[in-house]
């Protein structure tokens, strides 16, 4: 079955993440390594390194990802936050591979309208340049995530990913996080089950289902191919209990880890009603 998990606090310690995690039975794990709102983050001590990883052996093997910094546009055709976003890539891979957290998720950024195919040329220069200087090798895989193309975003269609991929001098060292609310928005249904097989395919056809390393599971606030952002609890949006059902029972990912993001307080009942929700659809 899938690895059911959600995104989680690092709030008074990075490890204290996998005791939240365990409070509501997940079994994959994503976080933010620092502070994602500050260029120039407090980053973890050597000893909350160290914390970290001595609590992640001390329970079952959990997949875990960083998503990168809100503030991080590779895309950018503004020198200045281009040169920003590149150097705080770089420290976002090293702070993964000194944890050893396996992957780090990006958006593909916003061409601030430069124009799609522009954007995405100084997206894949920037983010080789990053992979370059970082020196980590394969120990970070670097997922890009699918969005929801609102505004100047770049990465709403597979195609888009697809060309990153294709023109990165790095393209063993990327892979794709499939946000279930960003692809809806796009214009990627999943409510039945011939729509769900002919997104599926499509996103074979043009990057290949092996790349797809990691799910963002959430429901959408707005209609497919809406171009809007908006979170929501599973089987309350748009993508609806059906679309989720599809998903998780697919078996070419029975073992692949699944997050939640959807909206949470700090008791995390939120994150417990939709996981048990999600491990009732399984069949």
């Amino acid at each position: 079955m899938p690895r059911f998990g959600a995104h989680m606090s690092i709030s008074g310690g990075i490890a204290l993440a996998f005791d939240r995690l365990a409070e509501v039975e997940g079994e994959a794990l994503q976080i933010f390594t620092a502070n994602q709102r500050q260029w120039q983050p407090k980053t973890p001590t050597p000893a909350e390194i160290e914390a970290f990883k001595a609590k992640r052996r001390q329970g079952p093997e959990i997949p875990v990802a960083s998503h990168d910094s809100y503030l991080i546009n590779l895309a950018s055709p503004k020198a200045e936050t281009a040169g920003k976003s590149v150097t705080a890539f770089v420290e976002e891979l090293r702070r993964c591979a000194a944890l050893g957290v396996e992957y780090l998720v990006i958006h593909p950024g916003s061409h601030l309208g430069e124009g799609v195919e522009a954007g995405l040329r100084r997206f894949t220069a920037n983010l080789d340049r990053a992979v370059g200087e970082a020196g980590t090798g394969k120990q970070v895989m670097v997922l890009l995530e699918t969005t929801a193309g609102q505004g100047t975003n770049l990465g709403a269609s597979f195609e888009e990913l697809a060309t990153i991929i294709a023109a990165s001098a790095h393209p063993e060292q990327l892979g794709v996080c499939y946000d279930t609310c960003h692809t809806f928005a796009a214009g990627y249904d999943i409510r039945t089950p011939e729509a769900y097989a002919q997104t599926m395919a499509r996103f074979d056809r043009l990057l290949g289902l092996e790349r797809l390393g990691f799910f963002h599971l959430n429901d959408a606030g707005k209609g497919l191919g809406s171009r809007i952002d908006r979170h929501t609890h599973i089987g309350q949006g748009e993508i609806t209990v059906e679309g989720f059902r599809n998903l998780v029972n697919d078996p070419r990912f029975a073992a692949h880890p699944m997050v939640l993001e959807t909206p949470k307080s700090d008791d995390l009942h939120e994150d417990r009603e939709n996981l048990e929700l999600l491990r009732s659809l399984l069949r």
